[in-house]
């Protein structure tokens, strides 16, 4: 079944931006010590070259366009253990991307790594899609980002081809009765065991611990003394572990849309139910809120009361979405989720709404799509396989049917729209090869420098209060917590000016805003 929204980016990419205002314009332990290895691997020199176009794994497309002032964007391959027991032992190559530094070379600091989330988004394919907003920052750092073991170009986590995925998204993930249960249970065994059979070595080392020593080792491949990082999403959760592991190389960091770190799986998919409601909420509230008449309902109850009379029929009777594919109610479900993501989409959610109670469900299906990873040409990236495969290499509870079915009512509690989708998306893991690590990670991080921690109010996917519990953890005198009340998922690229000010005054200058500052 298609796993949850949980911890993904999941930003919707220019190319999917810009399919839809076509679409619409036709229509009306290791603390303190480097990671270890090979000493080969450690000295290793990067071959940096003009970017390929993405592979069909990091999203497809075309090569990344120069930045507006001509710089263009560079990409290498950097060797890493597969096994980071036996560093000496096989070696797997990870893609890394880069663009210089575009201020004078004596106020360089160093190179800024970033990671997007997901887990599972390819950082080499999303930083050029984002490259322009980070500009004040590449005065002073060389904007790095990289795809994550599993991931993308770095040895990728295969599971299903884009004909079988097709039609595993169509099914119903939400089930209502013992066929559709065993129907729901069948199809995430069968993917499950095609990432076992396609991806077998891989799949026991894309831990994020795996991923966060990959970063140490990146660090000194790239000639820092420290990691300077700017995580996002799931990138915070990876940044903490890093923190644990090195609290010492930890240089300049910022976490963005804070992965909750105390939480079991189950615990965060259900704070997602509750953050997905309050977005929905809101997105209703705005619709009747503007000046004009919202045109997919009266009041904000009666946008949400239409939104699940829609979901009923679709669960009933699906309607044509992009031919040959039908709109379904988890389609429509997924397509809803991905708008929320970013108050710059509600348009879109709002014409994809109106078109659907019309009959018409591709504006959705586009979202949905987008979600899922997969572009216009019917290509899927490796997102949902590599979510899968990383959260369930990390997460060690495994739930059954039976759980999922006692914790319904509490899900739908959260959610009346959400509640079932999350609820049975913990399922993901109860076949999985491969045994979890742990309950939830260690980010304990003391004599680590701060690291500013930003909460925005209005975030679906990683709900505000994580990032006071993400404080919390990384113990005293290391998280610095800033609040955004905004809407979406993350705060920097929001452009709120209070936000940005306060990441470049840390990054560029050092200043370290003050602990509780608040950002509208």
């Amino acid at each position: 079944m298609p796993n949850s929204f949980r911890l993904r980016a999941a930003a919707l990419t220019a190319a999917t931006a810009a399919a839809l205002s076509a679409l619409l314009a036709g229509c009306s332990d290791d603390s303190g010590s480097d990671s270890g290895g090979d000493e080969e691997l450690t000295a290793q020199k990067l071959d940096w070259k003009d970017c390929p176009a993405p592979s069909e794994a990091e999203g497809g497309g075309a090569a990344p366009s120069p930045l507006p002032d001509g710089a263009e964007w560079q990409c290498a391959t950097m060797k890493a253990p597969l096994d980071w027991d036996d560093p000496k032992g096989d070696t797997i190559d990870l893609a890394l991307i880069r663009a210089k530094a575009s201020g004078e070379a004596d106020r360089r600091i160093g190179s800024l790594v970033f990671n997007f989330g997901g887990p599972g988004g390819s950082g080499v394919a999303t930083l050029p899609a984002f490259g322009q907003d980070y500009a004040e920052l590449r005065t002073r750092y060389d904007l790095v980002s990289f795809d994550p073991r599993g991931v993308g170009r770095s040895a990728p986590v295969e599971c299903l081809g884009d004909k079988q995925l097709d039609i595993y998204f169509q099914q119903d993930a939400t089930p209502d009765d013992a066929a559709e249960r065993t129907e729901l249970l069948d199809n995430t065994e069968g993917f499950n065991a095609a990432c076992d059979k396609n991806s077998k070595q891989i799949l026991p080392h894309v831990r994020t611990t795996d991923a966060a020593r990959d970063m140490d080792l990146m660090r000194q491949v790239l000639g820092d003394e420290k990691l300077h990082y700017f995580g996002i999403s799931y990138g915070t959760e990876l940044g903490g572990v890093y923190a644990h592991l090195f609290p010492e190389k930890v240089g300049r960091a910022v976490f963005d849309a804070v992965v909750d770190p105390t939480q079991t799986p189950e615990q965060g998919s259900l704070a997602q139910a509750k953050g997905f409601q309050l977005a929905l909420d809101n997105f209703a509230e705005d619709c009747v809120s503007k000046v004009e008449d919202c045109p997919v309902g009266n009041s904000a109850q009666d946008v949400k009361d239409r939104i699940a009379r829609l979901l009923e029929d679709l669960d009933r009777k699906p309607i044509p979405g992009i031919f040959p594919r039908e709109l379904t109610q988890t389609a429509a479900t997924g397509g809803i989720a991905q708008a929320l993501y970013s108050k710059d989409f509600w348009e879109y959610l709002t014409d994809g709404l109106e078109q659907a109670y019309d009959g018409d469900g591709r504006v959705l299906m586009v979202l949905s799509d987008a979600l899922n990873g997969r572009n216009e040409n019917g290509e899927y990236s490796n997102i949902t396989a590599a979510n899968v495969a990383i959260n369930c290499a990390d997460d060690k509870p495994r739930y059954d049917p039976a759980y999922v079915e006692r914790k319904l009512p509490e899900f739908r509690k959260a959610s009346a729209l959400f509640g079932d989708y999350l609820a049975w998306s913990m399922l993901s893991c109860t076949d999985w090869p491969v045994p979890g690590a742990a309950d939830h990670p260690d980010v304990s991080a003391p004599g680590a420098p701060p690291i500013l921690v930003i909460g925005n109010t209005g975030d679906p996917a990683t709900p505000y209060e994580g990032a006071g519990k993400m404080v919390d953890a990384l113990g005293k005198g290391v998280g610095v917590e800033l609040t955004y009340k905004g809407q979406g998922h993350g705060a920097y690229d929001s452009k709120n000016k209070c936000v940005q000010d306060a990441v470049h005054g840390y990054l560029l200058d050092g200043k370290v805003p003050a602990a509780g500052t608040v950002c509208s």
